[in-house]
């Protein structure tokens, strides 16, 4: 049976059977019932022809490896060949297909990143979502292990998550390998995320190398032991020496290869030590080699012989490093202090003083290279240069022993600075901005981990965490942003008013993050940081932003501000904005506004406000904000308008404010709060152009939301007001390809709630209930339960898109009875967006069902949605209908259509009569829908 035969939800629910879901599993998952589930079971049954579940768990497997694309591998190329370890190669590769998680555990310099490697490019055939490699190297803070691991694995970060419960959410389905290298310097970071990644991710391997085993369940400890020289001469370690000689040179004569063996012996079998050897072969010959080495080795033999291999290691780091002039010495050292590739450029400016000339950087990294302590690799930005781990862990240890660390990691902290500066800068704008700041972020981090912690740094660390911030930010790296943010504001000191502004910066990224209890304590604790400043009209200013915010975004907090709570902050932010200040006295009024009046309809709102009080408060709060002079202010002030006006009634004044929030923030730079604030006023923008029948507009603003940059990872925030406004106008196919990235999206960000994921929803329930899939309209019903609120679920926009459902399928009576409320009995849920829909639809089933009142009703309602060409337009049809005059409902079908709702006058010309039935149900078929 061809799988083309398998319905949509029957394919979910097969993808289900292969996790080895029960039914009341897969019925909570897809949330339908057991019943349907069992209904789809039998079908898969019958149509896949096979015997029981387990076969169709098997089969599901199967059509998901077949169907998944192959992605592209995510391991570095080596520059040199792998040598030898074929037994390790296969009994490492054999624990990683059947242990959870393999930790390849040895010192530095045994080889154990080459074998992982080696191994990882072996095995990837048998992971078909992928192989990712991830250096673990650069990065110093333990709380970023989750974000190196995004970066590589390719997962944004999602609003009102963390990073790592993004990854956790993107690998959780995912059969892949996931590679961790040099993981022993961060051990504290990576044992507490593998324990939650390998819990959460059931189908993913982890293949670990780090100098100590990870401690956590699930680990197989894998040794890696050094190259093997028991076979002499054709041993796996005189394999790799003769293999990396040829690479520099002449290629040694066979017969010293019993010479090599007993070198090789000498230096205990560890590979980096032999490739050091080995690059030194062209000008030292073996004679050389074997007096120098054996002069090192025998100077450590007195030591204590804990670790061998360590030390075998130090003695070629320690010859090789006593073999260099002394001008590469010092520039070995000195770009130890690079965490990523750098450039010729980059190591001058930072490696570049006496006793080592400018000049002769360039000449001196090429001979670094050619002795294996560097690597060197071609790019499009000129030839970046790396060394190993090791090799620039013993450098900054020779740093520390010139007594040149600090110089050298002040000059490294100053080029980050001024890099990230230039970055920051207006004029850095390009297409490959991105890629330039991640060529540098690793290293801005190092400098700025270095920095923080030393008092005379902190002016330029306090620079570079602001700088790094904005950068971050600018990045769509919003964890991190907040972070760096916070962090300037600690270095900023107690007495200066920039750890205020700082923490402003890191509140508006948190609003951007949806993290309403992170906005609040950061405007509380900007609001401190000023008043220690001694800027009270500063400190007066941010409370009453923390107090505007509990009400504001209510909804995004896990736990919902009281209302004593609030208003105790109210309070103390009118006693200090008593000395005039405009921007204080705008910031009052808003929150005055939200909490006195609840402008914003908060979750601890009261249900039975004054609209007009509302009104009066949040049109003075807008003036006061304009006076100020700072349009976010003002945007924020105008949105608490809009709200007060849909309580008022007056949808085309909300329309009009959130209109003003667009032209507003237009000439805006794209700091956090102004982002923030941009993508609140495009959100209640498209929707206020959608309570006032402009569909065209409302699309255009829902578009212009999707591609924000910060909802890149949130497709269901991205798409709701696109969905709800393609609903509308009847574009089935749009609204149905667009649920499918909204409904992954929202099943991925942990089932958010949010007042436009319940409309988005169920409208998508809506354009199902249209095409007549009445079961596939249960199904998104249940998503509106999870995704939006009960109460405007059952008296707004729920009552709207079912009104809707049930007139096209001729049941005016059920629609009538569900839009039986007086639109002032149920005013706050109808009067947002959705009141010129709701008497619309209630005065025009009021005339199918024959209610005695429909023309009043008609008549009422025209006062109400006058301006609005959508509902005049299902008014006029109405009123058509009382009046069988044909001609004005056709004339009311040529008005949908130039108000850009095809769904509407596709419907008119059913109603219009057996004329034009025909020509209706053609319009309905078009736009993928039913005739009703």
């Amino acid at each position: 049976m061809s799988t083309s035969a398998i319905s949509v939800r029957e394919g979910e629910v097969l993808a289900l059977l292969g996790e080895h879901l029960s039914n009341a599993e897969i019925s909570s998952r897809l949330f339908i019932s057991v019943r349907t589930v069992e209904s789809h079971v039998s079908a898969l049954l019958r149509k896949l022809d096979v015997a029981d579940r387990r076969a169709l768990a098997r089969r599901a497997a199967e059509l998901a490896r077949a169907e998944r694309p192959r992605p592209a591998s995510a391991l570095p190329t080596p520059l040199t060949a792998f040598v030898g370890r074929v037994r390790e190669r296969a009994e490492l590769a054999e624990a990683v297909k059947t242990r959870r998680q393999v930790t390849a555990v040895g010192p530095g310099g045994v080889g154990k990143t080459r074998l992982a490697l080696a191994v990882a490019a072996q095995a990837a055939g048998d992971f078909p979502d992928g192989v990712w490699f991830v250096d673990l190297a650069p990065v110093l803070d333990p709380g970023r292990v989750g974000a190196a691991v995004a970066a590589v694995v390719g997962v944004g970060e999602q609003p009102g998550r963390g990073i790592d419960e993004a990854v956790l959410a993107a690998l959780a389905d995912r059969q892949a390998l996931l590679v961790l290298d040099n993981c022993e310097q961060i051990r504290d970071g990576v044992a507490p995320f593998l324990e939650r990644l390998l819990v959460a991710c059931p189908l993913l391997r982890v293949l670990a190398t780090s100098r100590a085993r990870m401690m956590v369940p699930f680990e197989r400890v894998f040794p890696v032991p050094p190259l093997s020289f028991a076979d002499g001469g054709d041993s796996e370690a005189v394999t790799l020496f003769m293999e990396r000689a040829a690479a520099v040179g002449r290629p040694p004569d066979p017969a010293v290869r019993e010479r090599i063996a007993a070198l090789c012996e000498r230096l205990d079998g560890m590979a980096l030590a032999i490739e050091l050897a080995a690059a030194r072969w062209p000008t030292l010959g073996l004679d050389g080699l074997t007096a120098g080495l054996s002069d090192q080795l025998r100077i450590l033999a007195g030591g204590p012989r804990v670790d061998v291999r360590h030390r075998s290691v130090r003695a070629a780091l320690d010859w090789s490093h006593d073999l260099l002039e002394p001008h590469d010495r010092a520039l070995l050292r000195r770009i130890s202090v690079f965490a990523m590739p750098f450039t010729a450029d980059a190591a001058t400016e930072v490696a570049a003083f006496a006793p080592l000339d400018p000049a002769a950087v360039a000449d001196g990294l090429g001979r670094l290279a050619e002795q294996s302590l560097l690597t060197a690799t071609p790019s499009a930005a000129g030839t970046r240069y790396q060394a190993l781990e090791t090799i620039r862990q013993y450098g900054t240890e020779r740093l520390a022993d010139a007594a040149e660390l600090t110089d050298v990691r002040s000059r490294h902290l100053g080029r980050c600075l001024a890099r990230a500066t230039a970055l920051a800068a207006a004029e850095a704008e390009g297409p490959d901005r991105h890629a330039r700041f991640d060529a540098l972020a690793e290293d801005m981090r190092a400098a700025l981990a270095w920095a923080a912690g030393r008092p005379e740094q902190r002016a330029d660390a306090y620079r570079l965490a602001l700088t790094m911030g904005e950068l971050t930010f600018a990045r769509n790296l919003l964890g991190e942003a907040q972070q760096r943010f916070e962090q300037a504001a600690a270095l900023a000191g107690a007495g200066a008013g920039a750890g205020a502004a700082a923490l402003r910066e890191a509140a508006a990224v948190a609003g951007c993050r949806r993290l309403g209890d992170d906005m609040l304590r950061l405007h509380r604790a900007a609001a401190e940081a000023a008043r220690r400043a001694g800027d009270i009209a500063g400190a007066g200013r941010d409370l009453a932003t923390a107090a505007t915010v509990a009400y504001r975004f209510s909804s995004e907090f896990t736990r919902v501000p009281t209302v004593d709570e609030v208003t105790a902050v109210l309070a103390e932010a009118r006693e200090l904005s008593a000395g005039g200040d405009p921007a204080a006295e705008a910031a009052l009024a808003l929150a005055e506004a939200a909490v006195l009046a609840d402008a914003f309809g908060a979750v601890q709102g009261a249900v039975d406000n004054t609209a007009h009080e509302t009104v009066g408060r949040a049109e003075r709060a807008v003036e006061l904000a304009g006076r100020a002079g700072d349009p976010v202010a003002e945007s924020a002030a105008l949105d608490a308008l809009s709200g007060a006006l849909t309580w008022a009634g007056d949808s085309f004044g909300a329309a009009a404010a959130a209109r003003r929030r667009i032209a507003v923030l237009q000439p805006v730079p794209g700091t956090p709060a102004a982002t923030h604030e941009r993508m609140d006023a495009l959100a209640m923008a498209a929707g206020t152009a959608l309570g006032v029948g402009d569909l065209p507009q409302a699309r255009r603003w829902g578009r212009q939301l999707a591609d924000q940059p910060l909802f890149a990872e949130v497709g269901h925030h991205a798409m709701s007001w696109l969905l709800i406004a393609d609903a509308f106008a009847g574009r089935a196919e749009e609204v149905l390809a667009g649920s499918t990235e909204f409904l992954d999206s929202w099943r991925r960000s942990g089932r958010q709630r949010s007042f436009s994921l319940g409309p988005a929803a169920a409208s998508v329930a809506m354009t199902h209930g249209l095409r007549g899939d009445h079961e596939a309209r249960a199904d998104w019903l249940a998503v509106v339960d999870r995704a939006g609120t009960a109460s405007e679920h059952r008296h707004g926009y729920g009552a709207v898109f079912d009104a809707l459902v049930l007139l096209h399928h001729g049941d005016p009576d059920a629609a009538l009875l569900r839009l039986a409320p007086e639109p002032d009995q149920v005013w706050k849920w109808v009067s947002w967006i959705w009141l010129h829909w709701y008497v619309a639809l209630r005065a025009e089933a009021s005339v199918l069902a024959g209610h005695p009142n429909a023309r009043d009703r008609i008549a009422a309602a025209r006062s109400t949605v006058a301006g609005n060409p959508v509902a005049t337009a299902q008014l006029d049809r109405a009123e058509g209908l009382l009046d069988g005059d044909a001609t004005r409902q056709l004339a009311a079908a040529a008005a949908f259509d130039a108000a850009g709702c095809p769904y509407q006058a596709a419907r008119t010309l059913l109603l219009a009569g057996p004329a034009h039935v025909q020509d209706g149900r053609a319009a309905l078929a078009g736009l993928g829908l039913t005739g009703g």
